[in-house]
């Protein structure tokens, strides 16, 4: 039976306010750094209620695009609104739990051979992973790249061939689970703190001690904006 009459989906409303959003800064040539209209002033120009702004706002803060300031204010933070569409970024909400749940079961067991493990030159590339993200922190990015480098360097010091390759199997949902965790405000230079302590622990050689600082630090890259937005919240109706 055709599949073309299948129910047509309803365009959410916010969806609309995020291109008219995004039309605004772009006319208005906005940068990062300028400030949007309030929310109660945005709902009165594009005459819907202050929820559906709400659930603009929340879904460009989700992928970085604004800092919201608690009585301050909605703040560009890049110098266009050009974000991902929302239907991917409800899919992506949809499989991170799983990725987060494989991460920890791969990367504590990881972390636990990486200090039975490990060798002089795996301590090596390590602490130049800590040091690239370091720099990348320094110079106000988010050490993206750094991250990368210093779990792919525990992998390696675990010396195990198919652990190895469960990870290569997810690389690009652990991609995913990277930006999703390090946009988060103050992220950077905690990731980089609790990379240090894996770091620290590995090198005495104390696999619990590494296993226990590497579940930590996992447990609060699932902490993270994207799963405590509801893209169903209900929008009131224009008031």
């Amino acid at each position: 039976m055709s599949d073309a009459l299948r129910p047509m989906a309803r365009p959410r409303l916010y969806e609309q306010v995020l291109e008219r959003l995004r039309e605004y800064v772009a006319d208005a040539g906005l940068r990062a750094g300028d400030k949007l209209p309030a929310e109660r002033e945005l709902a009165q120009r594009l005459g819907v209620s202050r929820a559906s702004i709400k659930q603009a706002i929340v879904v460009l803060e989700v992928q970085g695009a604004v800092e919201v300031r608690h009585g301050g204010g909605t703040y560009l933070v890049r110098d266009t609104l050009d974000v991902e569409p929302v239907d991917k970024l409800v899919e992506r909400r949809r499989r991170l739990p799983d990725v987060l749940e494989a991460r920890e079961a791969l990367e504590t067991k990881l972390a636990e051979l990486a200090a039975e493990r490990r060798t002089r030159q795996d301590l090596d590339a390590l602490e130049a992973a800590l040091a690239y993200m370091r720099e990348e922190i320094d110079a106000g990015e988010r050490g993206v790249e750094g991250d990368r480098r210093f779990h792919a360097a525990v992998t390696a010091a675990a010396h195990s061939s198919l652990l190895a390759e469960f990870m290569r199997s997810i690389a690009d949902q652990i991609t995913e689970s990277r930006t999703e965790s390090l946009r988060q405000p103050g992220r950077p230079g905690r990731s980089l703190g609790q990379h240090q302590s894996i770091f620290d622990a590995i090198d005495l050689g104390d696999p619990r001690k590494a296993a226990a600082a590497m579940r930590r630090h996992l447990r609060t890259v699932a902490k993270v904006r994207l799963l405590a937005w509801n893209p169903e919240a209900p929008e009131d109706p224009p008031g």
